[in-house]
């Protein structure tokens, strides 16, 4: 039996996330755009995505994937597209395929916030040595966020930087145990991005 662990539709990807997941290490595929609509799938195990892929590509054959990666124990399978209703059209495709809702995939659990006020200059120098996004300065005010599943990261940040679109991302960690945010910018606009992701996380509904 595949196990749905996150299904994830994202609408209107906001500038630096799209462009985040349109780098190579993210993108494989076809790279997403701004104002582009997204759709995440997580299963388990993890060869089993190819049948999802299957199942989306042939009801929606004009999607884009831009990820498709398995990992030790999940697959991951990023679909994009212009419009809507074409993503909606293939994800109602996996869910039948699967016999599964929506609702049947992991409630996302938060692990972890912090706002760090004034980020020295030794701490910004060490955290872009790993970074895979814009680069840390010392001074700004910096957000540190963490949620299970990884994969809830994706629309965290999305929805992080449409509240508040002067801040930076530096890092999204997307893959793993655990999803990871790290974002920059005024102390005002961090709390602003942090309590986006609060907001967007709660409303999923998922088994937990």
């Amino acid at each position: 039996m595949t196990e749905l662990r996150v299904y994830l539709p994202i609408e209107d990807l906001q500038p630096q996330f799209a462009a985040y997941l349109a780098t190579p290490l993210r993108a494989r595929g076809y790279p997403p755009f701004e104002g582009q609509h997204s759709l995440i799938i997580e299963v388990a195990p993890a060869l089993s995505i190819h049948r999802i892929v299957d199942l989306a590509l042939k009801e929606s054959p004009d999607l884009e994937p831009g990820i498709l990666f398995t990992e030790r124990n999940f697959g991951l399978l990023e679909l994009h597209a212009d419009n809507m209703d074409e993503l909606e059209n293939a994800g109602q495709a996996i869910l039948n395929g699967l016999g599964a809702k929506a609702e049947d995939q992991l409630a996302p659990k938060v692990l972890f916030h912090d706002i760090i006020e004034d980020l020295s200059d030794q701490h910004a120098i060490i955290l872009n040595r790993s970074r895979d996004a814009s680069i840390l300065v010392p001074g700004v005010s910096l957000l540190i966020y963490e949620m299970a599943p990884a994969l809830f990261a994706c629309v965290a940040a999305n929805e992080a930087e449409r509240a508040a679109p002067n801040a930076v991302i530096n890092d999204v960690q997307m893959m793993g145990a655990s999803g990871r945010i790290f974002m920059s910018g005024s102390t005002e606009d961090m709390k602003n991005a942090r309590d986006a992701i609060t907001q967007t996380l709660e409303a999923v509904k998922g088994r937990s």
